[in-house]
């Protein structure tokens, strides 16, 4: 299955065909829509305008489960459409975790025990003793230093069996990472940080877009 929410996740319709069918489970050809992995939220999806219900990914497939009485069969034209409104905050959050964990893993080698990508906001859990807040200004400083050089961000195959990829800053990172990223450091855009404890030895930072005037997407 070709996923090209890898080689262009701007790309927001797909006209593809049914590869299987199994009761109100489908697999298309080729696919836009991402499904859950590594704490990225699916995309909200409709094939042929009815709603995909949840994805799941088993090998290189991605299974989509939408309403019974769909009627789809093996070898039919279906389009593919995703909301790029949510794709786009998903992706912008991604990687703007992507670089706070980089950051804060590079500095500190905390170990990280979880992470979320949503709509609304993403976060990072660790384990920690102490209040992470305080170090959130050296965090945002070189945060801000990176989307202000807005180097470009590199994607690829590490391992194109297997399917797994990569994100690269040139000369600041290369990481393993399946999700789908935006082409340059800046359309990231400016973060604001939070803090919450969330059990003895663990902190939290939860990341939320800060939109600059001016600032389009």
């Amino acid at each position: 299955m070709r996923k090209i929410f890898w080689d262009n996740p701007y790309q927001t319709s797909l006209v593809t065909k049914v590869s299987s069918v199994s009761d109100n489970r489908i697999v298309p050809e080729e696919t836009i829509a991402f499904s859950f992995s590594g704490g990225q939220e699916s995309d909200r999806t409709l094939i042929n305008g009815m709603p995909v219900i949840s994805s799941e990914t088993e090998g290189n497939l991605i299974y989509y489960t939408i309403a019974e009485g769909h009627g789809l069969k093996s070898g039919d034209p279906i389009i593919m459409e995703i909301d790029w409104g949510r794709r786009y905050k998903l992706m912008r959050l991604h990687f703007a975790a992507e670089l706070v964990l980089e950051i804060v893993t590079r500095k500190w080698n905390f170990e990280k025990i979880g992470a979320h990508i949503a709509e609304d906001k993403s976060r990072i859990d660790f384990v920690l003793d102490k209040n992470i807040s305080t170090l959130f200004d050296e965090i945002l400083s070189e945060y801000n230093t990176i989307i202000e050089k807005d180097a470009p961000i590199k994607t690829g195959f590490s391992d194109t069996d297997s399917q797994k990829r990569f994100w690269e800053i040139e000369g600041f990172s290369k990481v393993r990472c399946g999700g789908t990223h935006v082409k340059s450091a800046k359309e990231v855009g400016y973060i604001t940080l939070k803090r919450k404890n969330i059990g003895k030895s663990k902190e939290r930072i939860e990341i939320n877009l800060r939109e600059e005037e001016g600032f389009k997407g």
